[in-house]
């Protein structure tokens, strides 16, 4: 019964994650932009007006606070871990996740690198939104790698945590559910269907 809510809940949340994506896709009439195939075009008056409102890469620089301007190698510095980290777990699941019957994950998915065409973005400021995208994306594409795969090896609930739960953990036995775990884990582990 629980289990049943549960999943009903978790279903509904995903449901409004999809009509959040429609609402946002609606706004490209309101910001005067087109979305063409993969590319996004802003009516030429738009990007004149977005030019006017970007700030000279001189004056961001000067108006930027000294603590802010010395702790910026130390957040570019996060890049090398998340390079490596992208270019393990992508070699992981490209070795391993055949050999589990685990369906691929499309990091193409998880990329969006759309806002250097914002023309108000001076180019420190596109840089930092793409390295975001970037990390963002990243911690997003290992998350659904990790996902699949605690879904394979380990596909129980935890006692309480409830920022840990995933897409997949809709999928996953209760905490204690002793008899469902053997009877049902092969089940699980096959338990791809919903992904497209």
């Amino acid at each position: 019964m629980k289990k049943d809510r549960l999943s009903r809940l978790l279903g509904e949340i995903r449901a409004l994650e999809e009509q959040i994506v429609e609402e946002l896709h609606d706004k490209e009439k309101e910001y005067g932009y087109k979305i063409q195939k993969t590319k996004v075009r802003f009516a030429d008056e738009i990007r004149r007006q977005h030019r006017k409102l970007r700030t000279r890469l001189h004056r961001y620089v000067l108006g930027s606070r000294f603590l802010v301007l010395i702790t910026t190698p130390v957040i570019y510095a996060c890049l090398i871990p998340m390079v490596l980290l992208d270019l393990v777990c992508s070699l992981y699941q490209w070795l391993c996740f055949p050999i589990y019957g685990i369906p691929y994950v499309r990091r193409g998915e998880y990329l969006a690198f759309d806002r250097h065409h914002l023309q108000y973005l001076n180019l420190i400021e596109k840089i930092n939104c793409e390295y975001c995208a970037y990390a963002n994306g990243i911690l997003a594409y290992v998350t659904e790698i990790a996902a699949r795969t605690e879904q394979y090896w380990c596909p129980i609930k935890h006692f309480r945590c409830v920022k840990c739960a995933h897409k997949r953990y809709r999928h996953f036995f209760n905490f204690g559910d002793a008899e469902g775990y053997a009877r049902n884990l092969e089940a699980i582990r096959k338990q791809f269907r919903d992904i497209k």
